[in-house]
């Protein structure tokens, strides 16, 4: 019963966040005029806050930094850079597959010259940093962490993998426009974006952003402060995917097209097939070299 408690804290804190920024987004629209759409400044916001509760809980759990996953300066750096070098390695074999089967395929309507593609790589390489540097101490830090105090390791990766994958489709479509604005407008978005975790368009991305979250969080758990590492590695995977997608389209002809979701043309069958696998070899590997070691 505790456990079932402890695993849903994390989605009661999520529900009163999200409406916080319900309440804030209406106000601040109304105070400063038409200068965002509302389903993105719930969106926004609600995400700025998951990353400053950070703070907050991270005191109120006892947890200091080195137990947040953090080595020190010199071992952190030293993570971050195998940690891209970790995404490349899992990440790349995905997408060469993809272009081989021609579901991505070159996008020849752009004029690319060597400057331009240098600063898209360094943008698209920044972007995923920053992505990186929110997302990893938030659910390979504090929320797997958390877990681990008040269930066994298992479940904290599992429930961890499963908010990770689930917070990705957190999202509502409906334009709501500003002259269509009253108090209860982002409430219904809200409704709606909670309501997305039912339809099951969102199975086949769902699946293997959950593969994703195990395979950071094994990391994470085999490792010790091992953020940096995952930190590395999430970047890695985001860089390659933006990356991928202003250089390539997807081909919405190809026959091959079901081992790709709609979510990002990159995440779907094929990243989860691969990811397992290389989570059920390292498993292996770990569970035989042990037996030997132990013999």
């Amino acid at each position: 019963m505790n456990s079932i408690r402890y695993a849903l804290a994390p989605l009661i804190l999520l529900i009163c966040l999200a409406l916080i920024s319900c309440l804030l987004s209406y106000f601040i629209l109304v105070l400063a005029g038409d200068i965002l759409a509302l389903r993105k400044l719930v969106s926004k916001g609600t995400q700025v806050f998951l990353i400053l509760s950070i703070f907050p809980l991270r005191r109120y759990l006892a947890l200091s930094w080195k137990q947040i996953g953090f080595a020190p300066k010199a071992i952190f750096f030293k993570q971050l850079g195998l940690g891209l070098g970790l995404g490349l390695l899992t990440l790349a074999p995905v997408l060469a597959i993809l272009y081989g089967l021609d579901i991505h395929t070159i996008d020849v309507s752009r004029d690319w010259s060597i400057i331009k593609v240098v600063e898209r790589l360094a943008i698209a390489l920044l972007l995923a940093l920053l992505i990186s540097f929110a997302e990893e101490p938030l659910f390979r830090g504090l929320l797997l962490v958390g877990l681990r105090k008040k269930m066994v390791v298992t479940m904290a990766i599992l429930i961890s993998s499963v908010y990770y994958a689930g917070l990705h489709f957190l999202k509502s479509s409906t334009p709501i426009t500003y002259e269509e604005l009253h108090f209860n407008s982002s409430f219904k978005l809200l409704a709606e974006a909670f309501a997305n975790w039912l339809n099951p368009e969102i199975l086949s991305a769902f699946i293997a952003l959950f593969i994703v979250g195990l395979f950071l969080a094994i990391i994470r758990t085999q490792v010790k402060q091992s953020l940096g590492l995952c930190i590395g590695c999430h970047a890695s995977w985001v860089w390659q995917i933006k990356v991928s997608k202003d250089f390539f389209n997807t081909n919405q002809q190809s026959e091959y097209l079901y081992l790709v979701s709609s979510y990002d043309g990159v995440v779907g069958p094929l990243v989860s097939g691969w990811l397992f696998l290389v989570i059920i070899i390292y498993l292996g590997y770990q569970f035989f070299s042990s037996k030997i070691i132990y013999k």
